[in-house]
């Protein structure tokens, strides 16, 4: 598994011991259920043990666990018989417990500081593909969703990836032009015809994703009907490539 501790930085005396003040009066908690911890941006000793890190033999377009060893380029049965659009995707770890418990905290209970924490160990997976040339798209939202959360959780991750690195965001390089339905039951045919023509490029962005390669950020990716969209979308502007980094997979190990 990967280390997913960030390197400790060297910090000016004074600022630590703003730090040391800043601990005492708000001590580190879990990310996942709030209880204290020893250290920022981890899990406690009770989630840690429940959540499932992606790591060893992965699907190299949609990073979901493979089964025994398995060459870099291998696929699952899933994107074997439905080949993605986009290069190399990769997860954090599976869309359950711990994780699936910071991404509804980061969405419905505005949560949005945990975005900060959430792009870090992303930024533990990412393996490579964002570069110096790299341009970071986050998924979008239709307006309408907007109105109701006041916030795109995937600006909010693709902007905390870049505090860490020196990588452009382009927060609209796409846009949602249809409201599509909640996907939460829906096969997967029917996830990807909900999407059918929901999402474009900006047209004031396509100067921009031209000749770019392109890493799309989201929070979850399920069956990737909706990344689909968006890589179509980044290839109808002129990507040079489209790669796929989310925090959580939704992916069935049985």
């Amino acid at each position: 598994m990967a280390d997913l501790t960030p390197t400790p930085r060297k910090e000016k005396p004074i600022l630590q011991f703003a730090q040391k003040i800043t601990r005492f009066a708000y001590p580190a908690r879990c990310l996942a259920c709030g209880e204290e911890t020893g250290e920022d941006n981890m899990l406690c000793q009770t989630c840690w043990p429940e959540a499932y890190f992606i790591a060893g033999s992965l699907c190299y377009t949609c990073g979901v666990p493979l089964h025994g060893p398995a060459e870099e380029t291998d696929l699952c049965e899933s994107c074997y018989a439905h080949p993605a659009i986009w290069g190399r995707g990769r997860a954090v770890g599976l869309y359950e417990g711990p994780l699936r418990r910071m991404v509804l905290s980061l969405k419905h209970a505005d949560r949005q500081d945990i975005a900060h924490h959430m792009a870090r160990w992303m930024l533990g997976v990412e393996d490579g593909m964002i570069t110096s040339q790299t341009c970071l798209i986050p998924v979008p939202l239709h307006w309408s969703r907007m109105l109701k959360r006041r916030f795109n959780q995937s600006v909010l991750l693709a902007n905390a990836i870049a505090r860490e690195r020196p990588v452009r965001v382009i927060p609209d390089g796409l846009q949602r032009v249809r409201a599509t339905k909640q996907q939460k039951d829906m096969t997967r045919a029917d996830r990807f015809e909900n999407q059918r023509a929901a999402i474009r490029p900006h047209p004031n962005r396509t100067k921009m994703i031209r000749g770019k390669p392109i890493l799309l950020i989201d929070d979850v990716m399920t069956t990737g009907a909706t990344l689909s969209a968006c890589a179509e979308a980044c290839f109808a502007a002129g990507a040079a490539s489209v790669n796929v980094l989310v925090f959580a997979r939704v992916a069935r190990l049985d």
